[in-house]
């Protein structure tokens, strides 16, 4: 084999990893110094830069996502005049667009990021979201189409985006974090959706004040016509529109990364590359640049020698087919959609629970007034709820650890929607709000933000993203069910004087699947300041095939030593007659 050049550069900023390791000889060797220096890497500004990058892209996922409440109001003012809001159905079909678009991503995207690599599929899902952002936000109706069957089209295939972008981040996050402050980093990076919902109420405040003078001309929201029917249907526009500025931004960022060390050891077996890219990562470069030479040849040796199982789709039934394994999937996957039963069922009709609770109609004179007092709800429900939230995850997942929270949200969840679902009509609106707010806080400092953690870090490498993909594929299965067959029960029965009769049922229903989410969660490892290896178990995969090579070899042996004794009975009765003849 070549021998091995040592490359140029380093200094005391950017330490060349590459040189430490290039006298060893042995890939395995090199691969575990290799991902060492990852996993001890003292935190600094590359592990800020790797949060920022895919913090970005949730925070516009989360943005898109969540106005959609306020996007449906608007639509019913500027698209439903007379009457001031859209059916239920048509309401509910666009809610739900955005979750059956972000399945086929989180599948697709997730497969794919195992397949061909996770730096060749980042940034085209930011791409796809970009470009459907945009085009919903121009998008109109004709004699031909309706808007309400446009803005479903659009919001399908911006959610393709959407759910590529969940297994992509958490995984290349995962990937490049260091073992100690790896939960924090991941928690951050979906914590931006804490400020993409703030973002979007926000914006939504703004352009009211900005509209302010034609929203007032109208009394109620069914007599929002004219001047005040054109500055709504602008405001949605502006609000739709938003969302991609941020994915703009972060798109350069996202096509420029290194592949993640690990795929390239595990999944490609480039120990150069893999090498190379751990330095390039710490500097912010797009790349390593190893010998071409050297790398070859050590690339073949590692197809050899290196001791981590291939990828291919009969490993991967293998894998599955061990049931610790898979009972750790349908444990990720099953939380995730338990959870989103009632996080998606909650959170994408919060204008519609501020109306209903009396927050945003209470004493409100004017299409200006309920618009103002929807986003300043959602505000409240955001700053005093999700964001912190969020956040005390961050600061805690990597010493308390993602199970107990889990475990903690979950019972908590399960109390509040109690309350709420049974003492519903004997509650004041403030107290409905106050326990609605507790609500969003324990959904994201619990379940929310460790059902993305742990699916990210508990894999092997080979298939990571993949399961991740099927894990958060699961919960938005569970988001749909949340929204299209639990959330409109609580229009069951309903009169002019009282629209959502049932919806104190749908509360104690969405408190059922909280108390399963306990359940699930007993189906999960804990993860806290373990090494991706060791947490993917991949010694047990080498301890199995062992001890299957072992067994066949024992069987191979028990036939030989069989056939021997058969031949010697064998030539003990045949001796004599030969000898005799």
């Amino acid at each position: 084999m070549a021998a091995v050049k040592k490359t140029s550069g380093g200094n005391n900023a950017y330490h060349n990893f590459h040189n430490d390791v290039v006298h060893i000889k042995d890939p395995n060797e090199r691969r575990r110094l290799a991902l060492a220096e990852v996993d001890r890497a003292p935190f600094g500004w590359y592990h800020v830069r790797a949060v920022v990058v895919s913090g970005i892209g949730f925070f516009t996922d989360s943005y898109d996502i969540f106005c959609v409440s306020l996007l449906t109001t608007m639509l019913g003012i500027v698209y439903y005049p007379g009457v001031g809001v859209m059916p239920h159905a048509s309401d509910t079909t666009i809610k739900l667009a955005t979750s059956a678009g972000t399945v086929i991503g989180q599948l697709g995207f997730g497969a794919l990021a195992d397949i061909v690599g996770r730096k060749k599929m980042y940034g085209l899902e930011l791409l796809v979201i970009i470009f459907a952002t945009f085009a919903q936000a121009l998008t109109s109706s004709s004699p031909s189409m309706d808007i309400v069957g446009l803005i479903i089209f659009w919001r399908v295939l911006m959610g393709v985006g959407i759910g590529g972008d969940y297994p992509l981040s958490s995984v290349i996050t995962a990937e490049f974090a260091t073992t100690k402050w790896r939960g924090a980093m991941m928690g951050a990076v979906f914590a931006m959706q804490g400020f993409g919902q703030l973002a979007a109420a926000l914006v939504m405040l703004f352009l009211t004040l900005g509209f302010k003078e034609s929203l007032e001309t109208s009394t109620k929201l069914a007599n929002c016509t004219g001047n005040c029917a054109l500055s709504v249907d602008k405001m949605w526009r502006i609000l739709i529109g938003f969302g991609a500025v941020p994915g703009c931004i972060a798109l350069y960022y996202r096509l420029t990364i290194p592949e993640t060390p690990r795929y390239t050891f595990d999944v490609e077996m480039d120990i150069e590359q893999g090498q190379d890219d751990v330095k390039a990562y710490i500097e912010g470069k797009a790349g390593g640049h190893p010998d071409e030479i050297a790398r070859i040849a050590t690339q073949h040796k590692a197809e050899e020698e290196l001791e981590v199982p291939k990828a291919s789709w009969k490993d991967f039934f293998r894998h599955y087919a061990i049931r610790k394994n898979a009972m750790l999937l349908a444990g990720t996957a099953l939380s995730w959609c338990f959870l989103d039963i009632a996080y998606y069922g909650v959170s994408l009709n919060n204008a519609t629970i501020l109306d209903v609770i009396g927050y945003s109609t209470k004493n409100a004179k004017s299409t200006y007034e309920i618009l103002y007092n929807t986003a300043i709800g959602n505000m409240i429900i955001v700053l005093a709820g999700a964001v912190p939230g969020y956040w005390v995850t961050v600061f805690t997942v990597d010493t308390i650890g993602r199970k107990p929270i889990q475990y903690m949200g979950f019972t908590i969840l399960t109390l509040l929607f109690v309350v709420m679902g049974f003492a519903y009509d004997h509650l004041p609106p403030n107290a409905l709000l106050a326990i609605f707010v507790l609500a969003q806080f324990f959904f994201n400092f619990g379940p929310n933000a460790t059902t993305f953690i742990v699916p990210g870090e508990c894999f092997p490498t080979r298939y990571r993203s993949t399961s991740h993909g099927i894990s958060a594929a699961s919960g938005k299965i569970g988001s749909i069910i949340g929204q299209g067959a639990i959330a409109p029960l609580r229009t069951r029965g309903a009169t002019a004087t009282n629209p959502n009769p049932w919806m104190a049922n749908v509360l104690k229903i969405y408190a059922l699947f909280m108390l399963l989410g306990i359940g699930s969660t007993a189906m999960i490892v804990e993860t806290k300041r373990k090494t991706l290896e060791q947490l993917a178990g991949e010694d047990d995969y080498a301890v199995e095939y062992a001890s299957a090579g072992q067994e066949e070899k024992k069987t191979q042996q028990q036939q030989q030593e069989e056939e021997g004794v058969l031949g010697k009975r064998i030539d003990t009765i045949a001796g004599p007659s030969s000898s005799s003849a």
